[in-house]
């Protein structure tokens, strides 16, 4: 604009200027001591252009550390496996699976997290750490995705117990209640969301990615914060780690295929555990090892001989139901042996479906 026509010819600019010995120091200093050589180099780069506005390429940096022959280099072995394509839209394939890892160096012991990305746009919308992996924990993550996004066509997980029965047995053993459709499967039967079971780790790429990534720099982050208990990691995941993988990771203008939720819809009623009972002739059911007395209903003269539905959340609210109309709500107690034996069981068929393969 300034020099007409002429301004368009080719001319020698000079280099860029090269990174000082006193710069080159402060990478070096700043990888080895601050973060004490845990980061890997992208997410060095990443950091150090955030925190302290040093926003060299990721090769200058890489070379910088390099030659100081305080890292190793490691090589990357080549993947071949052909990767299968994304899905066109947000939200016609969600992947979901647990991961078990010490995520807090202070904390020996190892917690889950629970997270669940979208196959189109590799983003997450939903994630969590937990103690235990139970039917109540996966709900919770499912129900949080579909509260922010809306329902999503389908959901792509491994054989875990939660999400599918394994029919083994014999002509000795009763199959009648492992071929009854899981918990979460009958939630999500509700709400129109298709069930797919992966036969391989192979087949959840996406997922098995996601895990690797944070266990590669989540970690750090959390030990670089000084994070020190699983509350304050969760709300830092939520908060701030997430948002900023999304930002870094995930795709852009992407089409959306989530739809709304109905009206008529209680997410916290679809997610929850559910039981067939029948009533009593003195109106009463038994749930759990308790009595229950029911009040009289406004939609049948006698409940007696009735099949009513319960349905029991992870707050330990029950909601009874006569033909999908709810007609009584009551809390049980938390002292109640039969349901810390269920949290036992529910734990342990987690082990046995990691075990089966």
């Amino acid at each position: 604009m300034e020099e007409g026509i002429e301004g368009l010819r080719f001319r020698q600019r000079g280099r860029k200027p090269q990174i000082t010995e006193e710069e080159k120091k402060k990478i070096v200093d700043l990888y080895f001591e601050v973060y004490e050589g845990k980061l890997n180099m992208m997410h060095f780069k990443e950091t150090i252009e955030e925190e302290y506005g040093i926003g060299y390429s990721y090769e200058s940096i890489r070379k910088i550390i390099v030659a100081t022959g305080l890292k190793k280099v490691k090589k990357r072995k080549k993947e071949y496996r052909q990767r299968r394509m994304r899905m066109p839209k947000e939200g016609m394939l969600v992947q979901m699976d647990s991961s078990y890892h010490q995520w807090i160096e202070d904390i020996p012991e190892k917690w889950y997290l629970i997270a669940m990305i979208d196959d189109a746009s590799g983003r997450v919308y939903s994630a969590k750490f937990f103690e235990k992996d139970t039917t109540f924990n996966n709900m919770e993550v499912i129900k949080n995705w579909i509260k922010k996004k809306g329902i999503f066509i389908a959901l792509y997980v491994d054989k875990a117990s939660h999400f599918y029965t394994t029919r083994h047995g014999g002509i000795h053993y009763d199959l009648n209640d492992e071929h009854a459709d899981t918990q979460i499967q009958m939630a999500l039967e509700e709400l129109g969301i298709r069930l797919i079971t992966a036969n391989s780790p192979q087949a959840k790429g996406r997922i098995e990615r996601l895990f690797r990534t944070f266990q590669d720099r989540l970690i750090n982050e959390l030990y670089f914060r000084k994070i020190k208990d699983y509350e304050s990691a969760n709300k830092f995941l939520q908060k701030h780690f997430i948002p900023k993988y999304n930002k870094k990771f995930g795709l852009k203008r992407i089409k959306n295929a989530h739809s709304p939720i109905p009206n008529d819809v209680n997410l916290d009623l679809v997610f929850t555990k559910r039981y067939t009972r029948r009533v009593r002739n003195d109106f009463t059911i038994s749930f759990l090892s308790e009595t229950i007395q029911l009040p009289p209903s406004k939609h049948k003269l006698s409940l007696r001989k009735a099949y009513v539905e319960l349905r029991l959340n992870s707050s330990l609210q029950l909601f009874i139901f006569y033909h999908d109309k709810l007609i009584h709500t009551l809390s049980l107690s938390p002292s109640n042996k039969k349901i810390k034996q269920e949290v036992f069981v529910d734990s342990l068929l987690k082990v046995r479906s990691y075990y089966d393969g």
